[in-house]
């Protein structure tokens, strides 16, 4: 079973550590956070949270039981009702539907507790696991974009409340 919590100080940690663990996986997909990422963590962390805050963004990690940090969905750039959807499953998870799960969750959040009433999402075309649950969880493909100088797609999702 996934549970989805919004990011709290109290995640720093795992969230660190997932990052860290995770890191050359992620850069197959996606471009790389870079070493400051890692050594300015902490801040970065009180940032986010401070950014949450006012609305701007909605930071969530996923857990799996009994709690382990297995990945994140975000909500970014907030305005207008919408938002900017990103997600990372971390190595262990993948393959399991934890991605397709999460999202679900989080677009559920976005309209029911956050008041959203539309999502775009980015994949690179040299993704196609991530492309695939942007299809799986009801996003659309509205355009191209290059992302980290790749090429990929850009995604909507109308949201129901």
């Amino acid at each position: 079973m996934l549970t989805v919590e919004r990011l709290r100080a109290d995640h720093a940690d795992a969230l660190l550590a997932f990052e860290q663990e995770n890191r050359a996986y992620f850069a197959r997909s996606v471009p790389d956070r870079g070493d400051a990422y890692f050594a300015g963590f902490a801040d970065r962390h009180r940032a986010l949270l401070a950014e949450q805050e006012t609305g701007v963004c909605h930071f969530h990690v996923v857990l799996a039981e009994p709690g382990d940090l297995v990945g994140r969905v975000n909500l970014v750039d907030v305005a207008d009702g919408t938002a900017e959807l990103g997600y990372r499953v971390g190595e262990r998870a993948a393959g399991q539907g934890v991605a397709t799960a999460a999202v679900e969750q989080v677009c559920h959040l976005a309209a029911t507790g956050y008041g959203l009433v539309a999502l775009t999402a980015m994949a690179t075309l040299d993704n196609p696991a991530s492309r695939t649950v942007l299809a799986r969880t009801g996003f659309t493909v509205v355009g191209e974009v290059r992302v980290g100088g790749r090429a990929g797609l850009r995604y909507q999702r109308r949201l129901v409340g």
